[in-house]
C-alpha cells in the first residue's frame, strides 16, 4: 500500500511538472534515465551479494543465532562482525533488512549496522596515522559501547 501511495504521488508530481514545463522535464526525465544506468550495475551487484548471503544462511540459523532466542550474546557477535568488516552501506541495509525479515532482533540487527557504520577495525592502522594510536582506540572503544547502547535503545523503541 505504502508503494502505491509513493508511486501515485510521483506519477501526480510528473504530470504536474510536465504540465508547467514540457521541457525541463523531459530534461528531468534524461538525466533520471543516465542516473539510473550509471546505478543499476551496483544495485544488481548488491541483490546477488545479499541473496547469495542468505541463501547460504539458513533462516534457522539467523533466528537462532540473531534471533530472540540468542540475546545479549548473539547482539554481541553482532556488533563484533560488524565491527570488523567493511562493507559498504549500499550493501549492509539491505542485508540487515534481509536478515531481519529472516528473524533475527532489532537489537541484533541495530548492533551490526550501528558497529559497521562507527568502529573501524579494519581502518584501524589508517586512523591511527592520522589521530594516534590513543585517540584511535579510545574513539574505537567508546564507539562500540555507544553501538551497543543504541541497539538496546533501539529495542526498547522498535520491539
Amino acid at each position: 500500500m505504502y508503494s502505491l501511495i509513493l508511486y501515485l504521488l510521483a506519477i501526480v508530481s510528473a504530470a504536474v511538472s510536465f504540465r508547467a514545463d514540457q521541457e525541463k522535464t523531459r530534461q528531468a526525465f534524461r538525466v533520471s534515465v543516465r542516473s539510473l544506468v550509471k546505478v543499476a550495475p551496483t544495485m544488481l551487484g548488491i541483490v546477488g551479494v545479499v541473496g547469495l548471503l542468505l541463501a547460504l544462511v539458513p533462516p534457522h540459523w539467523i533466528s537462532t543465532y540473531l534471533g530472540e532466542k540468542a540475546g545479549f550474546v548473539g547482539t554481541i557477535a553482532a556488533a563484533v562482525i560488524g565491527a570488523v568488516t567493511l562493507i559498504p552501506g549500499l550493501v549492509a541495509f539491505p542485508l540487515a533488512g534481509s536478515i531481519y525479515a529472516q528473524g533475527a532482533s532489532t537489537m541484533t540487527v541495530a548492533a551490526f549496522i550501528t558497529t559497521l557504520t562507527m568502529v573501524g577495525f579494519v581502518t584501524a592502522p589508517t586512523e591511527i596515522e592520522q589521530l594516534g594510536k590513543k585517540m584511535t582506540i579510545w574513539r574505537n572503544s567508546l564507539s562500540f559501547v555507544f553501538a551497543l547502547v543504541i541497539a538496546v535503545l533501539m529495542e526498547v523503541i522498535l520491539p
